[in-house]
């Protein structure tokens, strides 16, 4: 049965000054701003308008949009004292009637032209600290299980700004916020991480995080 994923923002923006870190000068695409256009072209690698710095750690297929659910928003507000709005973690949609619980790895977003596929969670590193101004965020994403997910494009095309957009569950049924688990030394039976494992559309780079917690 079908779903449906509400957007409340798409957001992009290409590569800026994000400020120093460790003395050196960096650069990024993570401080992203809401489309005010009715559709934009997504391709294998990107939404039209959007970027990446740095390709090798943070870009790719398993990597072409990032999702982030608005429901987390009032919650993170009174944690950080800071007033949020749409892309405050970065993300490419801001969205509306899922969260790390409700989403699925392969589940399949049919969203305009395009078809899209969740892969894996967000792991997040010291940019997120930066365009957030709170060093300790990123731990504390970690660690609440407020990760978002990122989702791989399997047919570019047009997609509208507004959605909604049509929700394909996979039938594993293994959540966002149950492979984030996983994934962390001692937090799930070895069993379980092993059925992980199986779930075919996971991003390489969990599957290497999960198999590391499997006895040699």
């Amino acid at each position: 049965m079908t779903t449906q994923i509400g957007l409340v923002s798409v957001n992009v923006a290409m590569p800026q000054h994000l400020g120093l870190h460790r003395g050196q000068r960096i650069t990024s695409g993570i401080a992203k701003r809401p489309v005010t256009a009715e559709s934009l072209w997504l391709d294998h690698l990107n939404l039209e308008g959007d970027a990446q710095a740095d390709l090798e750690v943070h870009g790719g297929p398993d990597k072409a949009v990032y999702a982030y659910p608005s429901e987390h928003l009032p919650k993170w507000a009174a944690e950080l004292g800071q007033e949020l709005g749409p892309a405050a973690f970065g993300e490419n949609l801001s969205t509306a009637g899922g969260t790390e619980d409700d989403v699925c790895i392969g589940d399949r977003w049919f969203w305009g032209d395009a078809v899209l596929e969740v892969c894996q969670p967000r792991t997040p590193c010291f940019k997120l600290a930066m365009h957030r101004g709170r060093g300790d965020i990123g731990r504390l994403l970690r660690t609440s299980g407020r990760t978002g997910w990122y989702l791989r494009v399997l047919q570019p095309g047009r997609v509208p700004v507004s959605g909604p957009v049509t929700v394909e569950p996979h039938p594993m049924g293994a959540t966002v916020a149950v492979v984030h688990e996983a994934a962390r030394p001692g937090a799930a039976p070895l069993e379980v991480v092993q059925a992980l494992l199986s779930v075919e559309p996971m991003a390489l780079e969990w599957k290497l995080a999960l198999a590391a917690r499997l006895p040699d």
